[in-house]
């Protein structure tokens, strides 16, 4: 009990647990090397923050406290013998259920795998045990990772922890608020057009988009297979520099995955940025951005060039096309793969029996997927074999593939002028629940500013840089060249050394 004795004294708070669970990683690792707390309490300490917060946000779809109490214990009892328990030794991780593990389902938020149990763990899973991470539960998402709010899951609704009324974001949204929330110091989700960034904006934390091929894809369930990428999400930069360290790397299972050697992230981050170069895009600041966005992201840039950075403005003038070559391309990869979820291969299969002239396995294609799919994904693969069929391919999806080179080469262009770019992660703060359920086209307009990196294949990160005057915090975005994850970590972490955002918590 030396570590609950400590914190008492330390910070004199009313019990250890909420002490504990506002903590970030980084602490947290620290007093588990010196014994200050053992993995065991530091468990205990958040299933007790699970406990209060996760019937009122529900951020998760699967959580086993008794597993997670196991792992810490052997966790504990390793340590006691003299292993080296590796980087994340001790430490919890929620993981986004769209990333295949063989002790959890993998639901991918839809019921179509409602009851789906993979025999492997994904390589990103794999990695976090390996560094001695604890798998904390899996988290919710919009369907197939498919949607902006984490309205479309299928099997529960996630919360916002800053105001319950609002959307946490999506399709990570069960990761962001985990997190902002303090049950987990850190998430894994996934980033297709926004899926990481968008969510932490909106729940107040830090989020990565890693370069495409920096983290591996090996057991993530495909949405679009050109644009999916796993990433870290926690409450500050340094946090995302620990766990990001952890998971990337080649890995020969995956064709797409990077030969390139992966930076020691965690002890770099700390290294001052000297003169570093901001490019801004006076697009991302035009009549559709919220004005209590707009003033907090001026803000943050005056807070860079405070640090010595320099500011211009740039042109993207293909970046115009992204939403609407993303939403070509992105529907186009979800058609193909989703095909194979037919109530034969994989997923639901329906148990209803009618008579018509139609054959039996062609009616049973028809029933599981209008069972075991939702709105949002139908409407997507419907848009992508639209597109995909005889005589529109041409015109729409090849068209696509060509202003996506463009919107690429622009941006890889920029990067030699600018170090980064910074700008708003999102149009405007959390918006209600249900308030764009019925209004698609809205929805995806919330993308606006992060679809570009997806389409180029560079990493981008999210930082908190202001809250609302409802109380509801804003994200900055911070874009770099690809494979420049160093350069992108040291810029977010100088951005907090001098700004406390990331140290806001919601009420309790």
């Amino acid at each position: 009990m030396m570590g609950l004795t400590f914190w008492f004294r330390r910070f004199s708070e009313n019990n250890a647990v909420a002490g504990l669970a506002r903590l970030d990683a980084i602490q947290l690792q620290q007093m588990l090397r010196t014994g200050q707390i053992s993995s065991l309490e530091l468990v205990d300490a958040l299933l007790e923050q699970y406990a209060a917060w996760e019937p009122r946000v529900g951020a998760f779809l699967n959580f086993r406290a008794d597993q997670a109490r196991d792992q810490a214990r052997e966790l504990d009892r390793r340590r006691s013998a003299g292993a080296d328990l590796g980087l994340l030794a001790g430490l919890p991780v929620s993981v986004k259920d769209i990333l295949c593990t063989v002790d959890y389902p993998t639901t991918c938020g839809s019921r179509m795998l409602r009851d789906y149990h993979s025999p492997f763990d994904a390589t990103v899973v794999a990695r976090i045990r390996d560094a001695g991470g604890i798998v904390f539960g899996k988290t919710n998402l919009d369907e197939f990772a498919m949607g902006s709010s984490t309205e479309n899951s299928a099997l529960a609704v996630t919360r916002n922890p800053w105001n319950t009324e609002h959307v946490p974001g999506g399709s990570s949204g069960g990761g962001a608020a985990s997190v902002s929330a303090g049950i987990c110091p850190l998430a894994i989700g996934t980033d297709t057009g926004g899926s990481i960034r968008q969510p932490a904006a909106f729940c107040g934390i830090s989020g990565l988009k890693p370069t495409y091929g920096r983290v591996s894809r090996y057991g993530l369930v495909a949405f679009a297979s050109s644009l999916d990428q796993a990433g870290p999400m926690a409450r500050s930069v340094p946090e995302l520099a620990l766990l990001l360290e952890a998971i990337a790397g080649h890995d020969p299972r995956d064709a797409t995955s990077a030969p390139n050697e992966v930076p020691s992230y965690s002890h770099t981050i700390a290294e001052p940025l000297r003169g570093l170069r901001i490019g801004i895009v006076p697009d991302h600041f035009d009549a559709g951005l919220d004005a209590e966005v707009d003033a907090a992201v001026r803000e943050a840039l005056g807070a860079f060039r405070a640090r010595g950075a320099t500011v211009r403005e740039i042109e993207l003038p293909a970046s115009r096309q992204a939403i609407a070559t993303y939403y070509v391309i992105a529907p186009c990869e979800a058609s193909s793969n989703l095909a194979r979820y037919d109530g034969v291969h994989f997923g639901h299969r329906s148990t209803e029996r009618d008579r018509t002239d139609e054959s039996p396995l062609a009616r049973l294609y028809c029933r599981s997927r209008a069972e075991g799919l939702g709105a949002e994904v139908k409407r997507r693969i419907m848009l992508g074999t639209y597109a995909l069929s005889s005589g529109y391919y041409e015109a729409y999806y090849l068209q696509a593939m060509r202003v996506r080179r463009l919107i690429r080469d622009e941006l890889l262009a920029a990067f030699q002028s600018v170090d980064v770019i910074v700008g708003p992660t999102t149009p405007a703060p959390a918006y209600r629940l249900g308030e764009k359920a019925n209004d698609p086209l809205s929805m995806y307009l919330e993308d606006l500013y992060t679809v570009s990196a997806n389409l180029a294949g560079i990493p981008a990160l999210s930082v908190p840089c202001g809250l609302s005057r409802s109380g509801l915090p804003i994200g900055l975005q911070i874009q770099a060249a690809p494979f420049a994850e160093e350069l992108l970590l040291r810029a977010g972490a100088m951005y907090q050394q001098v700004t406390d955002w990331h140290q806001r918590r919601p009420a309790a």
